[in-house]
């Protein structure tokens, strides 16, 4: 059940004046009488492909695909969910929200959700007083001084310490009204494995609250100061309130800072992003040590959709630049994400972000950060290194090795420049290095891991008939009147014939005339759709004509699938061909 009622949406929608909330991102120059276009804040482009229908508060990239309403514009810019981006809306607009009536079960969740957040809150801010207040945590200031960092950016990530006591937060937070399944769901304390009772989790560790992007403290990043207390880091347990796989440390404090530069710092460490934040690069965030998961990718993509990825050249973080760059592929294979773009951030060996802050300053930091490379090049870079170029069968080990990497870009200035550094490192010519990356085998027992380059995508039948259906739907909006008396008449099912389309079709023919203010939350790729056509109609004339050939070309192709399944089956043509013949002389006698 929705948690905001739908009115409350809708008067939110009404009352945000969708050209400021756009034109904060972007220049926007009218294009039409109800379109203004600009360069797109979702992806790096010169010429503009993006355009805003300011009435019915849509937006489409005819470039990087991206789609929606303005709730998905707030949420895709500011990294927020659904629920936190119509609050943010409604703050801005100041509109009060109205909840809806909850089902019991769902209200008794949501407040046992909230003691928990406040119960973690308030631990937080206990290991941040016993940090600074307490003699006990002297060794953990120590260490964080040695690492360059100063109180206020500590305090700001509201870093602490947890006493070495048993139970100084269980016997707190009972104290508090806190109960132990409480306290055992929030990850704060563990069974004793002798004897009855808990024991607090945390002990004698330095602390990082683990916060998701609204801020909300869900769990804890823990580093021991001994060498006796192991692990080295101990984090929350996974539970229905953490799930440290669906975090990004940082990115409550980065999200203004991602969406005004444009791009996110990924490292490998808390105290590194704390101290690149210090240094005056507040828009860094990091994986805490793991291989990217899907859902960080996603919680990256909301901030930015430009990553630099910070990496020692050592083997371990060429690892890691590998699993980043195989997981965006995985992640963009199963939701057709494009725009992307992950760079990569060679740092001096032996070095992470932190100590090259300490050691040549912030400034070198941020020229090192403009040094960065496209993934490609990076794993051509890597691919020559390793190398033996010194022997023509080394050189043809490393065009195997390289084949593969540039075949899977797109013909353009970054596979030129590809192919001028390897004949470059080969000492080959251009145009010989061309041919041999062409002929060479697209896979090596000693290559650099990367999956063979897809084959070149054709266009296909189902392309075309969905390019069909998508230009009959945005004539549909362009001239209203006579649109829904064609989505009316016509069989929808019977004329769609991909399921996208379809769904678009059926709510056109209930939304036509204000298509952007019902799309159903959660329902991306139709608000991504709807936006696209709402956008790709205001260019459109408003031609009766154009609209009927749309319609004829909808049903012969109807007609090509009916006949194609009568002759697989065995049955007669000859009717729907005489009809499929009618339609085609319709089509051209409109367009004689």
């Amino acid at each position: 059940m929705a948690r905001y009622t739908d009115d409350s949406r809708e008067r939110v929608r009404d009352a945000v004046d969708f050209v400021e909330l756009v034109g904060a991102r972007t220049e926007l120059k009218p294009a039409g009488v109800r379109r203004l276009t600009g360069l797109c804040p979702f992806h790096d482009e010169r010429t503009p492909s993006f355009g805003i229908d300011p009435v019915e508060k849509l937006y489409h990239c005819f470039g990087c695909g991206v789609g929606g309403d303005l709730f998905k514009f707030a949420m895709e810019t500011e990294g927020l969910d659904f629920a936190s981006a119509l609050e943010a809306l409604a703050e801005r607009a100041g509109i009060e929200l109205e909840r809806d009536a909850e089902d019991p079960r769902d209200a008794e969740r949501r407040a046992q959700r909230d003691r928990l957040l406040a119960l973690l809150e308030r631990t937080a801010a206990y290991y941040v007083r016993v940090l600074w207040e307490s003699s006990e945590a002297a060794p953990a200031r120590e260490y964080l001084a040695g690492r360059g960092l100063e109180e206020d950016v500590l305090r700001e990530f509201r870093v602490g310490f947890s006493p070495r006591s048993w139970d100084r937060v269980i016997r707190a937070s009972h104290g508090a009204g806190y109960s132990d399944a409480e306290l055992l769901a929030a990850g704060l304390a563990s069974r004793r494995r002798e004897g009855a009772g808990l024991l607090d989790r945390f002990r004698g560790r330095i602390m990082f609250p683990l916060a998701d992007a609204k801020g909300h403290v869900l769990g804890f990043g823990a580093r021991t100061l001994t060498a006796e207390d192991q692990p080295k880091y101990l984090n929350t347990s996974d539970s229905e309130l953490f799930h440290k796989g669906s975090l990004v440390y940082g990115a409550d404090l980065a999200r203004a800072a991602a969406a005004r530069s444009g791009r996110l710092v990924l490292v490998e460490g808390y105290t590194d992003v704390i101290a690149l934040r210090q240094a005056g690069i507040p828009e860094t965030v990091c994986s805490m040590g793991t291989a990217l998961t899907e859902r960080q990718l996603d919680a990256l993509k909301r901030l930015t959709p430009r990553v630099l990825l910070c990496q020692d050249p050592d083997a371990a973080g060429q690892e890691a630049v590998a699993k980043g760059k195989d997981a965006i592929r995985v992640f963009n294979e199963g939701h057709h994400l494009r725009g992307f773009d992950l760079r990569v951030v060679r740092l001096p060996p032996g070095q992470d972000p932190a100590d090259v802050v300490v050691r040549d300053g912030a400034a070198a930091m941020r020229a090192l950060l403009e040094t960065s490379v496209p993934v490609a090049r990076f794993e051509v870079e890597r691919a020559l290194e390793a190398g033996a170029l010194g022997t023509p069968e080394g050189r043809d080990d490393a065009l195997r090795a390289v084949a593969p990497i540039v075949g899977r870009l797109e013909p353009g200035p970054l596979q030129y420049d590809l192919i001028q550094l390897i004949a470059n490192r080969l000492q080959m010519p251009e145009s010989m290095t061309s041919e041999a990356l062409q002929r060479a085998p697209r896979s090596n027992g000693r290559s650099s891991g990367t999956a063979p380059a897809p084959p070149a995508r054709l266009m296909t039948s189902v392309d075309k008939r969905e390019d069909t259906e998508r230009a009959f739907l945005a004539r549909c909006l362009a001239i209203k009147e006579a649109g829904r008396r064609a989505l009316e008449e016509m069989d929808v099912d019977a004329s769609f014939s991909l399921e996208l389309t379809r769904r678009a079709a059926h709510y056109l023919t209930e939304h036509l005339e204000h298509p952007g203010q019902s799309l159903p939350e959660g329902a991306d790729d139709l608000a991504r759709l709807v936006a696209e056509l709402v956008i790709r109609a205001g260019d459109l004339v408003a031609d009766p004509a154009a609209l009927e050939i749309e319609r004829l070309q909808l049903d012969k192709n109807r007609l090509d699938r009916e006949i194609a399944a009568a002759q697989r089956s065995g049955e007669p043509v000859t009717a729907l061909a005489g009809e499929r013949q009618r339609v085609q002389d319709a089509i051209r006698h409109l367009l004689v």
